[in-house]
């Protein structure tokens, strides 16, 4: 056995390289992931929820790979939308302190560098996963 060689048995390879497609849906998922934790609803129902929209834009993303900078914002809106019909709106509005609460919109909607963004107000709130730097709701 060669001392430069990997640990493990020999002319075994070793771990494989994670695909270009892999990172961008694991990006993806730590950026929505965060900004749930940011806003203290990352329970396991929840991030039972951004695992099944992970799963179904990796179907989504190997049809159209020139979609993989569209994700984050796609995970994002897939979780909002889940949450809308489970447990109300997310993410709140942290800018608008007066009205009735709304959630903030992800823009663009197809596109990539997505963010949070209030429309009422007309401003950006946070990139997405990013919100645990925007001001607290």
């Amino acid at each position: 056995m060669d001392p430069h060689d990997p640990p493990g048995e020999p002319g075994t390879p070793g771990p494989r390289p994670v695909s270009p497609l892999e990172q961008a849906l694991h990006a993806a998922r730590a950026l929505v992931l965060a900004d749930l934790a940011a806003r203290e609803v990352a329970e396991a129902d929840v991030v039972s929820l951004v695992e099944e929209s992970v799963t179904h834009r990796r179907w989504w993303v190997e049809q159209w790979p020139d979609g993989s900078g569209f994700l984050a914002g796609l995970v994002a809106q897939d979780v909002q939308d889940a949450l809308l019909e489970r447990h109300g709106r997310w993410p709140l509005c942290p800018v608008c302190g007066t009205g009735d609460p709304h959630a903030l919109d992800v823009e663009p909607e197809l596109g990539p560098d997505p963010h949070w963004v209030c429309h009422k107000a007309g401003v950006k709130v946070a990139a997405v996963g990013r919100l645990g730097g925007a001001v607290p709701s």
